[in-house]
């Protein structure tokens, strides 16, 4: 496998690889990452269909990616996606998947298609004061200190946040401006990685313009037409088949060498850890590392176990942002139930880390849910009581189809930091016309709420909508009666949404292909790869393509992490934006330091700096 850019490698189809006719391929999972190594096996990989078996232990696809209508309890959107138009890895492989609503075109094709006919902004980023805006007015209100505090986290090696909290690296200066309202995290690593990886899009980050979302929840709009595609090329979905375990033959002689011309992935990662670019995994070791055995349970119960050689790839989802949740109801609470048990990808992550420190530490990520937690909720209003008060903060009529919040609206002074946001209407396909679908959600579930005075992890999904009614401005009185009445609410609890934040270090995830891997790579959240950044579609899928690639020696580059943070113009461009607009000329220096910088551009004068640093507004 090797990274390229330009679309030369991107509008290539790769020959067929050699002896792939006579290989089998093994998924654990249905999320986004494990579906796109299934559709990459197809495309690219050229493997036949029936040669692919996918076990999920739910009895539908997705992971995190859901949205149903479930009879009895109502609409259920456990999170939402926003998308990038730099998610080259996501586009890369959408181009290729047929839409289910129109004939002849692809899932790009649509999604572009709508977001150039319907771009999206908020209108309205932040409440406080009970539903008034908060007027953050696109700017980040930052402090000259709270810049420079940014730029020095920007600046710091990455092997010096490692298991650093955020709190290490700002104070009250970051904490208390819109920046971390917009963009808060538990880990100093992942500030720092979010920042360098959209730093193009740090102008677009507080009104949200920089987002681009789908027409539908992300179940229908992404993962059903992934699985018609896979199905009509007959691979073979196992649902309700619960994999409890993979065991590897560890020794034996070294583990194949993977190289491309000089530029394969193994090559590129020691060159990027000699660079200090990128730090290798500390427990990687050359030695062969072979998948020989998958444990699982079938749907009916039925334990058995499939034997492996080296011509079966096992592609392995470790880990699971939504493992253990659970959902609520409109009368009652969900339940808290974090422990970790056979069948799911924490427990079967620990199986398999136990048999080579190169596999990775999953209680990093999974040993802490009291850190890891935070609660959603899907509130459906069944008829117009309650959406004039959300047009009333959104401003627009939620009922055109078109962009509706643009986003999350954080109610800046919520106990539970709360937040709430309406994408497209409908969100589902057989969603009544008369109905809204909002999701709510909040970070602080195990704090009293400012109108219902107990937390929200102990509340039932009708208490959950009324303190969102108190924070959208609803009079008192009305409060229980809409909440009762008017609305829907279903809560969902998710111990581990979090845990890809908690502070880790080198090593803590797997390599998407270990050293020395010969049949096996690993996928999702919880997988190593250079330069991406977690919590995102285009990461789950972009370790998807390199396994596939890596794995099948696919002779086609994956397209690389955009680049934007080589770019000087966007470097230049996202200074004066956290500054929100003013240039550096305007900060607030000591005599000495004004002499200085006065100094500099006097020396600039004769070259053509002064005119890009003016372009920009720098100066």
């Amino acid at each position: 496998m090797y990274y390229s850019n330009g679309n030369y490698e991107a509008f290539a189809r790769p020959k067929k690889p050699e002896g792939m006719d006579s290989k089998n391929a093994y998924i654990i999972g249905t999320g986004l990452a494990a579906l796109t190594a299934a559709c990459y096996l197809v495309r690219d990989a050229q493997l036949p269909g029936s040669h692919i078996h996918v076990f999920e232990k739910d009895a539908v696809p997705g992971g995190a990616c859901d949205g149903a209508n479930i009879p009895g309890v109502g609409y259920v959107m456990r999170g939402g996606r926003e998308m990038d138009n730099h998610f080259e890895v996501m586009w890369d492989m959408f181009r290729s998947i047929p839409s289910i609503e129109t004939e002849g075109v692809s899932v790009l094709d649509e999604y572009y298609w709508l977001n150039k006919e319907d771009p999206n902004f908020s209108l309205c980023r932040s409440t406080k004061a009970r539903g008034v805006d908060a007027g953050t007015n696109g700017k980040f209100n930052l402090s000259d200190k709270a810049s420079m505090e940014i730029m020095q986290l920007f600046f710091t090696p990455n092997e010096e946040l490692y298991g650093k909290k955020i709190s290490d690296y700002f104070d009250d200066e970051v904490f208390n401006s819109n920046f971390w309202m917009y963009w808060r995290t538990h880990s100093a690593l992942e500030m720092k990685l979010y920042i360098r990886r959209y730093i193009h899009h740090i102008g677009g980050l507080p009104d949200f313009s920089a987002l681009r979302f789908t027409r539908y929840n992300q179940y229908e709009s992404m993962i059903l037409p992934m699985i018609k595609y896979l199905e009509g090329f007959g691979v073979q979905f196992h649902y309700n088949a619960k994999v409890e375990n993979v065991d590897f033959k560890i020794g034996g002689g070294m583990g194949p060498v993977r190289s491309h011309t000089g530029t394969g992935q193994d090559t590129i990662l020691k060159k990027q850890a000699e660079s200090g670019v990128f730090v290798r995994n500390p427990y990687s070791s050359p030695t062969k590392k072979m998948a020989t055995r998958i444990d699982l349970t079938e749907a009916d119960g039925t334990a058995r176990s499939i034997d492996l050689g080296e011509n079966d790839l096992v592609f392995i989802t470790n880990g699971g942002c939504v493992e253990n949740s659970t959902m609520g109801s409109q009368t009652e609470a969900a339940a808290w139930a974090p422990e970790i048990k056979p069948g799911g990808g924490w427990d079967m992550w620990r199986r398999i880390a136990k048999q080579d420190p190169s596999f990775g530490h999953p209680d990093v990520f999974c040993g802490d849910p009291e850190h890891s937690k935070w609660m959603s909720a899907t509130v459906t209003t069944l008829d117009m009581e309650i959406p004039p008060y959300i047009q009333k903060i959104c401003k627009r009529d939620p009922f055109t189809g078109h962009v509706v919040t643009g986003g999350i609206v954080t109610v800046e002074d919520s106990n539970w930091l709360m937040s709430w946001t309406l994408n497209r209407q409908q969100q589902f396909r057989d969603q009544p016309k008369d109905q809204l679908c909002v999701w709510v959600y909040g970070l602080f579930p195990d704090k009293p709420g400012n109108y219902v005075k107990k937390p929200m992890q102990e509340c039932t999904g009708e208490e959950i909508c009324e303190e969102w009614l108190y924070h959208m401005g609803v009079p008192t009185d009305k409060i229980k009666e809409l909440a009762t009445n008017h609305a829907n609410t279903v809560p969902v609890m998710m111990p581990y949404i979090d845990a890809f934040f908690m502070p880790r270090s080198a090593g803590d995830r797997p390599d998407v292909v270990p050293d020395g891997a010969v049949n096996f790579a690993f996928l999702g959240q919880f997988a190593e790869t250079p330069r991406d950044t977690i919590f995102t579609t285009e990461y789950s899928m972009r370790t998807g393509m390199e396994a596939v690639y890596t794995l099948c020696d696919v002779d086609r580059g994956v397209p690389e992490v955009w680049g934007s943070v080589y770019d000087v113009r966007n470097l230049l461009n996202a200074t004066v934006m956290l500054r929100d607009g003013k240039p550096i000329t305007d900060m607030k220096l000591n005599p000495i330091e004004k002499t200085v910088l006065k100094q500099i551009l006097k020396k600039l004068d004769s070259t053509d700096i002064p005119m890009l640093l003016k372009e920009y507004g720098v100066i």
